[in-house]
């Protein structure tokens, strides 16, 4: 069994990971926290979650640091007078699972000194890595897998991102030496009800949740 709480990160911006993280939260009937938010023009991270999930109220939890400029944190937190405590960034309290979602890739700097895997050794939580399977994605999986076990941060696996590609996913199961959780691919029609398919068909089991709430590891 693993913890109630899972933190999703990427090996980039842009690569479906608040997709991947409404579908999880779903699955799991979890609430969901994103830490960081940079770039609040349009429909925020947040907002897309608690509508592909269908969820509102409580179990989508306010942001720590909200700010303006779509770029990396410190430097939008640097540009509005703000600076980030990263050992103050605590979790919420909830009796549901808690899916917490990255802010860009494992390394994106949340000050001039800490990045987000930073932060993840500090919490200890397993880490859920998606990657997309177009080109380029070998090398940046594998320097992502690298930073994180670098810094002792606990692996739940990677969720793949995008159409199928057998062999990048074995060359990356086998050289990251990880396990790949499953795929979910790019949805023409993204609603609610065609990313809980999709999700059930990519991943399978894999997140099924056991009678105490908690995720099941099969």
């Amino acid at each position: 069994m693993t913890p109630r709480r899972i933190v999703v990160t990427g090996t980039d911006t842009g690569i479906g990971k608040t997709v991947f993280s409404a579908g999880l939260v779903d699955r799991l009937g979890a609430d969901y926290w994103k830490p960081v938010q940079a770039g609040l023009d349009g429909e925020t991270d947040s907002e897309t979650v608690a509508r592909l999930a269908g969820i509102g109220g409580g179990r989508v939890h306010a942001e720590a640091y909200r700010l303006k400029m779509p770029v990396s944190p410190h430097r939008a937190a640097a540009s509005e007078g703000v600076a980030i405590d990263v050992a103050g960034l605590a979790p919420p309290p909830t009796l549901r699972p808690l899916v917490i979602e990255g802010a860009g890739g494992v390394l994106v700097p949340l000050t001039p000194a800490a990045s987000f895997a930073d932060v993840l050794a500090l919490w200890g939580f397993p880490v859920v890595l998606c990657a997309r399977t177009s080109l380029g994605t070998i090398n940046h999986t594998l320097l992502s897998l690298e930073a994180l076990r670098h810094r002792a941060v606990p692996l739940f696996g990677v969720a793949f991102v995008g159409e199928a590609e057998p062999e990048t996913e074995q060359a990356i199961a086998g050289i990251g030496r990880v396990r790949i959780l499953g795929r979910l691919p790019w949805l023409p029609q993204l609603t609610a009800a065609s990313l809980r398919q999709s999700f059930r068909q990519g991943f399978g089991a894999r997140f099924d949740v056991g009678p105490g709430g908690e995720m099941c590891d099969v």
